[in-house]
């Protein structure tokens, strides 16, 4: 492979995806050969009672061969569902998809999200024989260091993969996302088109298991996609009746399509073919069907049995995460027809057959890109505003819409972030987003725009680019994992930062995957005052700033919310969180930082200089509403006589990418009398204090009172960081 296997470990998040840039993913020797000699393309009936047919069954059940030996070569994984469900994913991606291998990124293709993604080797296994450059050396390193089929699936590691998933619920909710988003796209680029007409018309399709029908997230997601009747999405439900404990009976007995049609969703049912395999003449009708209800999402449940058709180990919970064994392996290989002696054996005509698929599939990307120049020539304005989206760039002068604010005045950075949204929703038609039913006290409402929905009527409609989640924190989060995996728009979301716990899964997944969404996480501490500590958040931002690859911002005022949003637009290999004030405060007079850096905006340095003195004896570091209580302690220290520079940190994560110059010009390592402030748990500031500084904070849960009272109770006042100055001078 080239380049190597470690390089392709080792790489971080910042190309898009990473395997456009890893790994050469040809098609080499994927040239299909002619069809038969009588002319039939090996689709004929056979009779068999599952309604596969000639060639299709043997490349089923190449996938179920290929499904049992990539796991019991590694000696763990999971093979039962990949065997079980092998006519689906087979069928789904030579018979329904619309998918072009050749171009896992053409924009009007249909998407595919394997939410059980315990089950990856069966995608792997269509990738590979549909002709993604997946090799059959690559389905012989499964689960294994370095290798392009990790244990779940990884977007942007393995070509075709369109989301990273393994936490359950999780793809269907990013599904819901991806819904959401091409309706927009479609809305906002080709609004005229009848429907089905579009060159943004595509689908969503979803392979889920008994697990992730479970998860919470996949039930407020799907609530959320009824209510938006969101036709573009089928999820394809395996209820095999298996968990890992045992049968699903011990757990969930409620009927879930009748769930699913009280969320407002087309219900289709399969059951199983006579001999307990897929049904597959009925799922295709079931396809069909989904196909045809274009208001409304659909769920088709397919009843399957796990292991199929191994004689032993079918039907049984064990089936789902082990290697089968060796004399299991080999008598499924009997049933199947094959060399039990044989790994990995796949017959030259079946590989021929499925390459076929990429003759089709760029068959249809020709005729889609007929289609494409032809709306060009017809829409000049949004081919032009496309073209901008695919580069992922954002349009020449845009930062010169970001408001100014007066020093001297005081304002909530909720309320300088809403301002600065409604600002640049003016410029910027691909940003959009909403919140968790707290709009208004968010400001994450753009003015005069329609909201979400799934018809035309009162300020609302498919268009709409105010996001309204509901109370769904988790399915918010993920749905904006999605909106992103799609592409071409900028997604914000928001909620009290107490609640990001609620979301915490799926920021981990945009962090591990580097979507570039932004969150506005705001009452963001102590000061939420008479809510009482329920609300006021004391351990989140240490928490979130242990993620990888998040980048967290607590701006001191609304000068810093402005440059926060800045940087937040510009990340394009991460996600951003905007931590921001209820309570009002100062504007801050920040043009002697502004000279420091050069005339540039400071707080892209992460963390910087916003107020110095002439040879300070001590350093008071501080973020968000705390720095305008740092710099009154400068004061207060002023007056006897003591010189303190004060530090605006921002976020840690930014401050740490700069080089180490510049760190060493803020926190020089000669001067360790430090003192840090900040209303949340004091541990984070460890790093930038040392051993011998002193940390304010609060590492205790708040209480119900005014925010003045509780930051004066529990001693985070300039008064506090002065006396720590001087006790730290007088050692």
């Amino acid at each position: 492979m080239n380049p190597s296997a470690l390089d392709r470990v080792s790489e971080r998040c910042g190309s898009w995806p990473r395997w456009s840039t890893r790994r050469e993913w040809s098609v080499t020797g994927a040239t299909p050969l002619s069809p038969t000699p009588d002319g039939r393309d090996g689709t004929e009936d056979t009779g068999s009672t599952d309604g596969t047919a000639g060639i299709d069954a043997r490349a089923i059940a190449t996938a179920r061969v290929l499904a049992m030996d990539a796991v019991q070569q590694v000696g763990n994984g999971h093979p039962g569902t990949a065997m079980a469900l092998a006519p689906i994913a087979h069928h789904l991606f030579q018979k329904v998809m619309v998918h072009d291998p050749a171009d896992p990124r053409w924009l009007g293709r249909d998407r595919f999200v394997l939410s059980m993604g315990h089950a990856s080797v069966l995608l792997y296994i269509q990738l590979y024989l549909c002709g993604y450059g997946l090799t059959l050396d690559d389905l012989k390193s499964l689960r294994t260091w370095g290798s392009a089929t990790p244990g779940h699936p990884e977007w942007g590691h393995t070509a075709g993969v369109e989301t990273t998933t393994g936490p359950l619920g999780q793809g269907i909710a990013n599904a819901v996302g991806m819904a959401l988003a091409a309706r927009r796209e479609r809305h906002l680029l080709d609004p005229s088109s009848p429907a089905g007409e579009s060159i943004f018309d595509h689908r969503i399709w979803v392979l889920a298991s008994d697990g992730d029908i479970q998860e919470g997230v996949s039930a407020e997601a799907s609530s959320l996609a009824g209510h938006q009747g969101l036709g573009q999405l089928t999820v394809i439900y395996d209820a095999n009746d298996i968990t890992i404990e045992g049968g699903t009976n011990l757990a969930l007995s409620e009927d879930v399509g009748q769930r699913y049609e009280a969320y407002g969703w087309h219900v289709e049912r399969v059951d199983r073919a006579p001999d307990g395999d897929i049904n597959v003449v009925a799922f295709d009708r079931a396809c069909q069907q989904a196909k045809a209800h274009t208001e409304r999402p659909s769920l088709i449940i397919v009843r399957s049995t796990i292991a199929w058709p191994a004689p032993h180990a079918q039907g049984t919970s064990a089936a789902h995460g082990a290697a089968l064994g060796a004399d299991e392996v080999a008598a499924t290989k009997r049933v199947l027809g094959f060399d039990p002696a044989q790994m990995f054996e796949v017959p030259p005509d079946v590989l021929s057959h499925t390459r076929l698929v990429a003759d089709r599939g760029a068959r249809s990307r020709q005729e889609w890109n007929q289609r494409r120049s032809a709306w060009t020539a017809a829409n000049p304005l949004s081919a032009s505003l496309l073209q901008r989206l695919e580069a992922r760039e954002l349009p020449n002068g845009w930062t010169q819409h970001l408001p100014d604010f007066e020093p001297g005045a005081a304002m909530a950075t909720r309320k300088a972030s809403g301002l600065v949204i409604n600002a640049l929703a003016r410029v910027l038609p691909e940003l959009w987003g909403g919140s968790a039913d707290l709009g208004e006290s968010n400001n994450t409402v753009i003015k005069d725009a329609d909201s979400a929905a799934a018809v035309a009527a009162n300020n609302s409609g498919p268009g709409g680019r105010v996001l309204h989640f509901g109370i769904r924190e988790h399915a918010m989060a993920s749905a904006m994992n999605g909106i992103a995996l799609h592409g071409r728009s900028r997604v914000f979301g928001g909620t009290f930062l107490v609640f990001s716990d609620y979301m915490r899964p799926a920021v981990r997944l945009a962090a591990l995957m580097g979507l570039p969404v932004t969150y506005i996480w705001t009452h963001d501490s102590i000061g939420v005052g008479e809510d009482g500590p329920t609300h006021q958040p004391v351990e989140h931002l240490a928490a979130l700033r242990a993620i990888p690859n998040l980048t967290v911002i607590r701006p001191a005022d609304a000068g810093e919310t402005a440059a926060a949003w800045r940087v937040a637009l510009t990340a394009l290999s991460g996600p951003t969180a905007l931590i921001l004030t209820r309570q009002d405060v100062p504007v801050l007079d920040r043009t002697a930082a502004q000279i420091i850096n050069g005339g540039d905006e400071p707080l892209l340095r992460g963390g910087y200089i916003i107020s110095d003195a002439v040879n300070p004896q001590v350093i008071v570091l501080a973020s968000g509403s705390e720095v305008a209580l740092a710099l009154s302690a400068q004061a207060l220290l002023a007056q006897q006589g003591i010189s303190a520079r004060v530090v605006s940190m921002a976020s840690f994560e930014i401050f740490e990418q700069q080089s180490a110059e510049y760190r060493e010009s803020v926190l020089p390592s000669s001067l360790t009398a430090r003192v840090s402030v900040e209303a949340g748990i004091t541990d984070p500031w460890r790093r930038y204090v040392g051993d011998h500084g002193i940390s304010i904070g609060i590492d205790h849960y708040g209480a119900s009172a005014a925010a003045g009272v509780l930051f004066e109770k529990f001693g985070i006042t300039a008064e506090a960081v002065a006396q720590a100055a001087t006790q730290l001078l007088s050692r």
